[in-house]
């Protein structure tokens, strides 16, 4: 067995991760205040129809991967920071294009230009948070973000909640949640190059067998090694099996299979959330102490065991008492939640060990693309499961999937370098 490492004192993120992260959150927020109602927006209030929504997302999806497929060697050959720049400004225009949006092909240009944001983004942000920390700090720095993401959409929904609720035009108010969505990025773009560091630095040490200097590995040599493809593998896995079952199919099944209330569905959602920023620094020494490996594996068991806790609520029934009904609930959302933590402390340092700094770009793009394809087949196969499963079979399936995701991460333990 691995020997859990000696206790350091936690290491100081610095200034330049904290202007990262209040960039993120303000962009993210801005996220929280559109991205539920765009299909709602674009084929009802603007009159544009169901055709017009999914091009929108199909024009999205597409270019989005193509700007992945590029930025990544983009990311390696120059800046990160340039190309998360270049971004997030997309990013910024492509939702501000849909504020004034009134035809087929403006909504077709704000859906490539959100795509490519997404796309250059998601290829660069590793390589920048990198940079922005010391190498001792990656597994906290990643977490932090993962939470900060995650409370800049959940505030953004409630804000835009709050402007929506009793608006006599919900379209025109929309339109400037839109326009407020694009100036949003706009700081993100002036803190990346703000924190881009001024001086080349020196490689950091690679452990035995990483990839040598040079032009860097490309997308089809770093797929051939086997821990980075069970590495992407295992990005898919958990958007199919953990993100999105979350999101998508665990409301579906409370409310519809379980008889939960809309009022205690968004109860348990929130404490989710509010459980990731009350574990994080909690948990946050304990996980360092472990190679990541351990950790990124750890994961879908404790998804596995929020799984059984709802599982257990289903099989108590509504003539349980309450508190035993919704208190399983309740430790699904917070079980769940310091599964995710585990994942977001663990995977991209891992990724970044095991591209090298030659292909960080890259393996992120890849990464990016594997969540892409995780969240777009998780849903559907969630709700399919609740739509001709019982709850407790629904719960079990869930359970299921994430024993699949432990097999493939379980496959990567002692495959790092500090054992």
């Amino acid at each position: 067995m691995t020997a859990l490492r000696a206790t350091a004192p936690r290491t100081p993120l610095g200034r330049r991760f904290g202007l990262l992260m209040g960039a993120l959150l303000l962009s993210s927020l801005g996220n929280g205040l559109c991205f539920p109602f765009t299909s709602i927006y674009i084929s009802q209030l603007l009159g544009l129809g169901g055709r017009a929504a999914g091009g929108y997302f199909i024009a999205m999806a597409a270019a989005s991967f193509a700007a992945a497929l590029a930025g990544g060697p983009l990311a390696d050959r120059g800046s990160p920071h340039r190309v998360g720049a270049l971004g997030a400004a997309a990013l910024a225009a492509g939702y501000a294009l849909l504020a004034p949006a009134d035809s087929v092909p403006l909504v077709l240009a704000s859906g490539v230009c959100v795509g490519v944001g997404f796309g250059l983004f998601y290829a660069s942000i590793v390589g920048v948070v990198d940079t922005a920390v010391p190498e001792s700090g990656r597994r906290a720095a990643f977490a932090i973000r993962h939470i900060v993401n995650n409370a800049g959409i959940g505030l953004g929904s409630v804000a835009a909640g709050l402007a929506l609720h009793g608006a006599d035009t919900p379209a025109g108010t929309l339109r400037w949640l839109y326009l407020a969505n694009g100036l949003a990025a706009l700081p993100l773009i002036a803190v990346i190059l703000g924190v881009r560091p001024r001086t080349r630095t020196e490689p950091k040490e690679r452990p035995d067998g990483a990839q040598p200097s040079g032009p860097g590995p490309t997308y089809r040599s770093l797929l051939r090694a086997r821990p980075m493809a069970l590495l992407i593998l295992a990005q898919a896995l958990f958007a199919i099996v953990g993100f999105t079952q979350i999101e998508a199919t665990v409301p579906l099944l409370l409310h519809d299979r379980m008889a939960v209330t809309l009022g205690w569905v968004s109860v348990v959602v929130a404490a989710n959330s509010f459980a990731l920023i009350a574990l994080q620094p909690l948990l946050r020494g304990r996980l360092e102490r472990l190679p990541e490996t351990v950790v990124l594996a750890g994961g879908p068991v404790l998804w596995a065991v929020a799984f059984g806790c709802g599982l257990g609520a289903a099989l108590a029934g509504q003539a349980a008492p309450a508190a035993v009904r919704y208190g399983l609930l309740l430790a699904f959302a917070v079980v769940f939640a310091a599964g995710e933590l585990m994942y977001s402390s663990a995977f991209y340092p891992l990724l970044l060990r095991w591209s090298g700094e030659e292909a960080v770009g890259r393996a992120s793009a890849l990464a990016s693309l594997a969540w892409n394809l995780g969240t777009a087949s998780g849903p559907p196969l969630g709700l399919f499961i609740v739509a001709h499963a019982s709850a407790t079979g629904s719960w079990l399936a869930l359970a299921l999937g994430a024993a699949a995701a432990f097999a493939v991460t379980a496959a990567l333990y002692g495959r790092t370098a500090d054992t």
